[in-house]
């Protein structure tokens, strides 16, 4: 990541990954070039095997600047919600803070997500949704550069996803935080971003199109439902996705 320059916030230039597999080695990426700035919010689009979360991987790194949530929550079962984020609090802050002080930051994490009521409740006491409220929580709470999202609402069904996505918007609104997710839900990526980074078909994938949404915050899914420019962007993904990608897998 690149602190001097705010509108390289992360830099990425030239990267490629690939796996030694059974059968040889597997180009997974090749020249990925992308720069992220700060407070932006960037989505991962592509078919499955492009490499979406072997980039957002490369992204994450080890170091507690950067954070990740999963699709699956991960949350350790015999821990009540509050606990749980209490875990990573602490190991982020836990030499430099008081016990008081990171039992703050905790609350306030959970608060942020509407989970107040729920701190004492473990896991299997509550929703999917909520579940992935607690991860975004705990990724929140350890005040990361970088938050990375890994279909995080993938699971969930329609309605709790839509919920979630709203309340993402307003969690980064007031964070002000740095996002990259990867995502195969062409609305939620039209929703969030700011700018939508479209992946290629694998193997050897690459970076196809990057779309900026030139749609104004706060955004209001009602509202957007029959907005002229919301459907434009719409458009311009799913031809990549399925027009244009679909002519390459053929023409191959």
């Amino acid at each position: 990541m690149s602190n001097s320059n705010p509108t390289r916030y992360i830099d990425i230039q030239g990267v490629e990954q690939t796996f030694k597999t059974r059968k040889g080695n597997f180009p997974a990426l090749r020249d990925i070039n992308l720069t992220v700035a700060k407070g932006e919010f960037v989505t991962l689009i592509g078919h499955s095997g492009c490499g979406k979360s072997t980039l957002l991987n490369l992204i994450a790194g080890p170091g507690p600047e950067r954070a990740v949530v999963f699709q699956n929550h991960s949350l350790l079962p015999w821990l009540t919600c509050f606990e749980n984020v209490f875990l990573a609090v602490e190991r982020v802050f836990g030499r430099s803070e008081t016990r008081i002080q990171l039992k703050v930051r905790t609350d306030a994490a959970l608060a942020l997500v509407g989970l107040t009521a729920a701190a004492q409740k473990r896991p299997g006491e509550i929703s999917g949704g909520m579940k992935q409220r607690v991860g975004i929580a705990r990724a929140l709470s350890m005040e990361p550069k970088v938050l990375l999202m890994d279909e995080p609402f993938g699971a969930l069904d329609a309605l709790t996803r839509a919920k979630l996505q709203d309340e993402l918007l307003d969690i980064v609104a007031a964070t002000q935080a740095t996002v990259v997710m990867v995502t195969h839900d062409v609305d939620e990526a039209v929703l969030l971003s700011d700018r939508i980074v479209m992946l290629t078909n694998g193997p050897a994938a690459t970076i196809g199109e990057v779309l900026a949404v030139n749609l104004p915050r706060p955004r209001h899914r009602v509202a957007l439902a029959d907005d002229p420019q919301y459907q434009h962007h719409r458009k311009a993904v799913i031809d990549f996705l399925y027009t244009r990608q679909a002519h390459v897998e053929k023409a191959a």
